[in-house]
């Protein structure tokens, strides 16, 4: 127990309790990180994980620098997995190669070889239908001059040039027809063409992969932040607790020792046992004890020892006629007879 009218505990620096938190914190951090990022070997390679540095971070608050580690990841592959790498990429740098050769001539090629009305295409098709179309509009026209004849329709009467007139709109029609779906055949199969060489090229430009090297992942464990400021915070509490439990202590002793007043006391130590020490009061030490010849389960006393308080105020310290020293309380604490 301290003097009465002690100072109260101090209250904790907020930035040393934010440089606290921040260390704490940090440290935490750095250790998840090594936890975290650690080296993985495998079949088909590994990876490697290593603190490769670090990057200094200034804390305008606390005024303090930390230093934050940097970490550096490397795979590696089996020599298997590495030559089949080395051999993808021969390759394909080759296949990326001869596309590009082949790319570069596409543009040419789709924009030179297709062309929609093509008349190379028409005469070959009007040249493959008339071999067909020829001979049957050919038999077709004789057997309806027949007919006309065997009608009493001759060659040359308005009624003969009718019926011819719808005879050559119906050949014309089917000549028209060949000629549209020729047409449309022949577009078909110049964008297949086109479409073949694209496909070819894509095809090149896409390689074949390398297999990477497959891990399980760590299931690593996450260290949780201290709360070091409230710690501090909770740590001041309880002082500042303590301290007024202590203060009203203090006023509660000084109360029973005030209420002796001038009264003298008995306070010789040589009449006193079971003496403990329970704080002080302006300087001078408290006891708690007992009288030598009380019961050892009666209440104990509280007050000074008279030879302790003859030594810093011997006026408020008497001698009987038996020879034991006994305290005048008022005058050893100042509060007058």
């Amino acid at each position: 127990m301290g003097k009465k009218g002690s100072s109260a505990p101090k209250p904790p620096d907020p930035r040393k309790t934010a440089a606290a938190s921040n260390s704490t914190n940090l440290m935490n951090a750095v250790s998840n990180a090594h936890l975290g990022n650690i080296s993985e070997y495998g079949p088909d390679g590994s990876t490697r994980v290593e603190q490769t540095g670090s990057n200094s971070v200034y804390d305008p608050y606390t005024k303090q620098n930390y230093d934050i580690p940097t970490f550096s990841r490397y795979t590696e592959l089996s020599p298997e997995q590495q030559l089949i790498k080395e051999q993808n990429n021969s390759a394909d740098l080759n296949l990326a190669t001869l596309g590009n050769r082949l790319s570069g001539t596409l543009g040419n090629q789709l924009t030179d070889n297709f062309t929609i009305n093509n008349e190379s295409t028409e005469a070959r098709l009007f040249d493959l239908g008339s071999k067909r179309l020829d001979p049957m509009f050919q038999q077709r026209q004789d057997d309806m001059e027949t007919r006309l004849s065997n009608q009493g329709i001759k060659r040359g009467s308005a009624a003969f040039d009718r019926e011819m007139g719808t005879f050559n709109q119906g050949r014309n029609d089917a000549y028209n027809q060949l000629a549209l779906t020729g047409r449309g055949q022949a577009s078909q199969e110049q964008f297949a063409e086109d479409n073949q060489r694209i496909n070819q090229i894509s095809a090149l430009m896409s390689g074949g992969q390398v297999s990477q090297p497959n891990f399980m992942g760590a299931n690593m464990p996450n260290i949780a932040n201290t709360d070091v400021g409230g710690l501090i915070s909770n740590n001041h509490a309880q002082k500042m607790n303590a301290w007024q439990t202590e203060n009203q202590n203090q006023q509660n002793l000084m109360g029973g020792l005030m209420g002796m007043g001038a009264n003298l006391m008995l306070s010789d130590e040589r009449a006193k046992k079971d003496i403990e020490p329970v704080g002080q009061v302006k300087g001078q030490n408290i006891y708690e004890y007992r009288y030598k010849g009380e019961d050892e389960n009666s209440p104990k006393s509280i007050g000074v020892m008279a030879q302790e308080a003859e030594k810093k105020n011997p006026n408020a310290v008497v001698t009987g006629s038996d020879g034991y020293k006994r305290v005048n309380y008022g005058e050893l604490f100042g509060i007058g007879a």
